[in-house]
C-alpha cells in the first residue's frame, strides 16, 4: 500500500485515547477475498437483500441481528478469515476480531453468521454503522443508479480517520475502510486478502481502475 510514513496519536469517537500509531498518509480502500485457493462464503440471498435495505434506509428495527451463509469452494482449501467479497457485509473470523480488538466497535457491531453444516466455525458480520459525509462530490464520479461510485475522491479534513471503516451516505450499500485498518487486517491474514485502493492523498498513489467490481 501506498502511504508516507509519520506518526500521530488517534482518539475514539467517544473522545478516548487509543494507541499511537503510523500515520502513513491518508487513503481509503475496498477490501475482499483475495484469488488464493481458500472457501469462501456465499450469503443467504434474503438475508443479503435485507441487510441493503437497513443500509439504504433502514431504522433500528430493520438492523440485522443474524446472517446465514455457506461455505464456498473445495473442500480442502481453508476458510478464509476474510471470507466475502460482498461490499456491504465484511465477514470477519474469531481470531481477526480478537487480534483486531475493540477499536472494530468504533464504527459498528458484531453480527453472529450461522454458517450451514460448520456450527463450530465462528464469524462476524461487521456492520458499519457509521454513516460520513466526506466525499468530494464536485470530483468524484457520479453515483450509478446502483449507488456505486467508480471514482472517489474525499475531503482529508473530513475523512474520519479514528475509524477503522465508513459508509457513505452517497454510497451507504457499501464499507469503505481507512488505511491504517486495511493495512491491520492485511498483515493479520497475509495473502488472503486484496486491498483495492479507492483514494489517496498521495498524488503518486493510482487507484484502482475498477474497485467495486468483482
Amino acid at each position: 500500500m501506498d502511504h508516507t510514513e509519520k506518526t500521530t496519536k488517534t482518539t475514539n469517537t467517544d473522545g478516548g485515547a487509543m494507541a499511537e500509531m503510523p500515520d502513513k498518509g491518508l487513503s481509503v480502500y475496498r477490501l475482499l477475498p483475495s484469488l488464493s485457493e481458500y472457501q469462501t462464503l456465499h450469503l443467504n440471498n434474503f438475508d443479503a437483500v435485507a441487510l441493503m435495505r437497513w443500509q439504504s434506509a433502514g431504522g433500528k428495527a430493520d438492523r440485522p441481528t443474524r446472517l446465514r451463509a455457506e461455505w464456498l469452494g473445495e473442500k480442502r482449501w481453508s476458510k478464509s478469515e476474510f471470507p466475502t467479497g460482498y461490499h456491504g457485509a465484511p465477514i470477519l473470523s474469531r481470531r481477526l476480531v480478537e487480534r483486531f480488538g475493540g477499536e472494530l466497535l468504533t464504527a459498528g457491531s458484531l453480527v453472529p453468521v450461522d454458517i450451514d453444516n460448520a456450527k463450530d466455525d465462528e464469524y462476524s458480520l461487521y456492520l458499519v454503522e457509521q454513516v460520513v459525509d466526506c466525499l468530494d462530490t464536485r470530483r468524484s464520479s457520479k453515483p450509478k443508479r446502483s449507488g456505486e461510485i467508480k471514482k472517489e475522491v474525499f475531503l482529508p479534513e473530513a475523512l474520519p480517520v479514528d475509524l477503522p471503516a465508513f459508509r457513505l451516505p452517497q454510497f451507504p450499500t457499501a464499507v469503505q475502510w481507512n488505511g491504517w485498518a486495511a493495512d491491520r487486517l492485511v498483515e493479520l491474514t497475509g495473502d488472503e486478502i486484496e486491498a483495492r485502493l479507492l483514494w489517496s492523498e498521495n498524488p503518486k498513489a493510482t487507484p484502482h481502475p475498477d474497485p467495486w467490481g468483482i
